[in-house]
């Protein structure tokens, strides 16, 4: 199984990838599974999951916590933002959730989480992103392997893919699992597999952002 374990929609404020065209280069790119992880939301996920045709979705969500973000998996309703880590965790594992750190070791990203707070909590999280397509330079995704290796974390990667064209360039290699109960045994035997994005990505995300920003502007005044 082909598993892209995070990426992000329209639903999240730095994308304008309709869930429609989200799908279509999810089969493109021939994933078996994908794990929809907008920011602050499960609404995209959620409509995702509604059209998938020849793939299936994981509800997730990028939660902004107070000591970094932190992504939720398997969830059944949107975590808040800014809580501290351990109460943000606290939600996702008590709706039967599990948690994984994204681009832990990121040089280019404002709100990863600090290496205080990582280690504070690394024995409540359940897997760690040791690949990231969208990291700056290979060096991050490469600490943050020897991270997980050095603490014994289980280890995913993902696209983080904010553009349709970005889906698909990192994911987890593993074998066959029904649900939640039996993912991380098979994330134990998985291969993370991909190939960086390039600096151009984040260039696209500023600009996504600002149109965004734009728009809602726009709406607000003619009102």
């Amino acid at each position: 199984m082909r598993v892209d374990m995070h990426t992000h929609s329209e639903a999240s404020p730095d994308s304008r990838t309709k869930v429609a065209d989200q799908a279509q280069a999810i089969r493109a790119a021939g994933l078996d599974v994908v794990c929809a992880t907008d920011h602050n939301t499960i609404l995209g996920a959620l409509r995702l999951r509604e059209i998938a045709d020849g793939f299936r979705v994981i509800v997730g969500e990028e939660i902004s916590s107070r000591d970094g973000e932190i992504i939720g998996l398997f969830l059944e309703s949107a975590v808040p933002r800014d809580l501290s880590g351990e109460e943000t965790i606290a939600r996702i594992h008590d709706q039967g959730g599990l948690v994984v750190v994204p681009h832990p070791f990121s040089i280019n990203r404002r709100y990863h989480m600090r290496r205080a707070s990582l280690d504070r909590l690394r024995t409540k999280i359940d897997a760690l992103e040791v690949f990231n397509a969208r990291e700056a330079i290979f060096l991050n995704n490469r600490a943050a392997a020897a991270y997980a290796k050095e603490h014994g974390i289980l280890g995913t990667a993902g696209s983080d893919a904010h553009r349709a064209s970005e889906i698909g360039r990192a994911w987890v290699e593993m074998p066959d699992f029904a649900g939640r109960a039996d993912f991380l045994a098979a994330l134990r035997e998985g291969v993370a597999h991909g190939r960086l994005s390039g600096t151009a990505v984040h260039v696209f995300t500023r600009y996504d952002r600002l149109r965004k920003w734009l728009g809602r502007k726009s709406s607000s005044a003619t009102r």
